[in-house]
């Protein structure tokens, strides 16, 4: 079992930045980021692959959100930048072990979730 813990989330104006993190208890092959809405489905944000770094992200935040990791800690991180109210949301960090060494936007591949951090852009 991974354990998983989300940090750095908040409340901003749009236009903002702001950078989550996830500290992981063990390596994992592949890591992502969701989020959920009020009333909507938890949805793909960002994933990124230990073996080789490569990075893929929902057409959303493509251009203002990046995504990395440092392999050395297990850590991992979401720069959001020109934050907008759609992008207020819980964020969760996700990892997975059992879905090979490409990053993937399944939510359902993924076999380890944070508690999730809110984040909050208004005027």
């Amino acid at each position: 079992q991974v354990k998983l813990v989300e940090s750095g989330g908040g409340s901003v104006h749009p236009g903002a930045s702001l950078e989550l993190s996830c500290q992981a208890s063990a390596r994992t092959y592949v890591q992502g980021w969701f989020r959920q809405a009020p009333g909507k489905e938890r949805e793909f944000v960002a994933s990124i692959a230990w073996i080789d770094n490569s990075v893929d992200y929902a057409d959303s935040v493509k251009g203002r959100f990046t995504i990395s990791r440092d392999n050395m800690n297990d850590k991992m991180y979401l720069q959001m930048h020109t934050l907008k109210t759609e992008d207020t949301a819980v964020y969760y960090c996700a990892a997975t072990n059992s879905a090979g060494f490409t990053t993937t936007r399944d939510r359902g591949k993924y076999e380890f979730w944070g508690q999730g951090t809110q984040v909050t852009v208004s005027s």
